[in-house]
Parts: structure tokens; C-alpha cells; sequence
């Protein structure tokens, strides 16, 4: 099958690596290989021949700009693929995205997959949890030399590697015409995530909880946690953190 995979951050450059292993025909898309989805420039030539595109890009802003981000490149990658005749169209958002209408970004991604629903071409949505990888940064936030303050909020995080094996059965797959949930095997607070961390590192801090801090402060209860039939990676973040 031919792949092409839009962004070649965290997600794109190992889902690019994965769908060669599983003998795809894979073609990776971004800035630095001269495609812009903002303009549309290259567009065309990276989805030419593709039967499957995997669109993994990010705004690079967080704020309310994100809304235009994703309405201006949603349409160009559907105009394209309709030109070019993709039959897939995978996107990857966030689980419980379209439970936090207070972040911007959340907002902006459930912007996304009403495109992509209301498109011309059959699609596929993966939704992920929070990646282990982000965890320490979101934690800097709202760190200082004295303490780390998070607030209580539940999540279940997911190796970035486990996010791209699901991302990689879907897009060899038939479109799902829906979602999959997509989550690591253990539940915790963000303030235990805090303290497993700062442990493993060796970081003598404490962790305050303070439900005021940070992203995850404007989070009520546990929708960032995923319903019952998501698919739960293997992963766990203590193993991972230790490795």
C-alpha cells in the first residue's frame, strides 16, 4: 500500500519507519520537504499514487490561532486527496478532546475531525491519550526550584510507540468510518505521575497538588481517561520511565 504521512515530529518520523517495516510503500511529508498545508504548496506531488494519508501535524500554536490552523489544513489535504484519489484519510487527535471546550487546542482538534467527518474521502480517527514523552514538560510549567504544583486531573498515558502501532494497523487497514481510543494500561492523577517521575529522575522536589495549575487545571473529572472499548497498549510508564 502507499502511505503518505503528513509531519515528521515525534509520531510521523517513527510511523514513517513502522509502515516501511511492515513493507508499505511510504512517502513523509512536511516543511523541510518542501510541503506546506497552510499554502497547499506540495501537496499534490506528496499524495500522488498515495491510497492512505496520515495526517499527524500539530499547530504550532496552542491558543485560539489553532482553530484556523487546522480548518485552513484540513481543507487543503482533502482537496488534495480528493484530486488525487486517496481512499483513506487517518488523523490523529486526543481522547476526550471534545469534553474540554475551555482549551483552545481540544476545540481546535474536534474542529479537525468535523472536517475530516464531513469530507469527501472515507476516514479514520485515532484518538490518543497524553504521551508519556509529555509528561516531564508539562510538568515544567508550573515548576520552580523549591517545587512542582499539578493538579489531581486522571489520565492514562501512552508511549508515543504505542500510539504509532495502532496508527499503523489503522492506516493498513479499512477505513474505520469512526474513532479508536488508544491508551496506555494504567490509570493515575497527574500529581502521582509528577512523583513517580521526579523519583525515577532522582528529583528530591515535592509535587503540591494544585488544581489551578497548568493546562490540565481547566480538566473536570476523568474525561481525559478513555471509555471502555478503547485498545490498551502494552507500556507501562513505570517500565518505561526505568527504561
Amino acid at each position: 500500500m502507499n502511505i503518505t504521512v503528513i509531519g515528521t515530529g515525534l509520531i510521523g518520523s517513527q510511523l514513517a519507519t513502522e509502515l516501511t517495516a511492515r513493507g508499505h510503500e511510504v512517502t513523509t511529508a512536511s516543511l523541510s520537504s518542501g510541503v506546506d498545508l497552510l499554502t497547499g504548496a506540495g501537496l499534490d506531488n506528496a499524495l500522488a499514487g498515495a491510497d492512505t494519508v496520515v495526517n499527524v501535524t500539530n499547530s504550532p500554536t496552542f491558543d485560539d490561532r489553532s482553530l484556523d490552523f487546522f480548518r485552513t489544513t484540513v481543507g487543503n489535504l482533502l482537496a488534495a486527496g480528493e484530486r488525487a484519489g486517496v481512499s483513506h484519510q487517518v488523523v490523529l487527535s486526543i481522547v476526550g478532546a471534545d469534553q474540554v471546550a475551555e482549551l483552545d487546542y481540544y476545540r481546535a482538534k474536534v474542529l479537525q475531525e468535523e472536517l475530516l467527518r464531513g469530507g469527501p474521502t472515507p476516514y479514520s480517527i485515532v484518538r490518543a491519550t497524553q504521551f508519556f514523552e509529555f509528561m516531564e514538560p508539562t510538568m515544567s510549567w508550573t515548576s520552580d526550584e523549591t517545587a512542582v504544583r499539578l493538579p489531581a486531573t486522571p489520565l492514562q498515558p501512552i508511549a508515543s510507540a504505542d500510539v504509532v502501532d495502532a496508527l499503523a494497523d489503522v492506516a493498513g487497514a479499512a477505513p474505520l468510518g469512526g474513532i479508536l481510543e488508544v491508551a496506555g494500561p494504567d490509570r493515575f492523577t497527574l500529581d502521582e505521575i509528577g512523583r513517580l517521575t521526579l523519583a525515577a529522575r532522582g528529583d528530591r522536589r515535592p509535587v503540591v497538588v494544585d488544581d489551578r495549575a497548568g493546562l490540565f487545571a481547566a480538566v473536570r473529572g476523568d474525561v481525559l481517561t478513555p471509555g471502555p472499548d478503547a485498545r490498551v497498549a502494552p507500556t507501562h510508564y513505570r517500565d518505561w520511565l526505568a527504561g
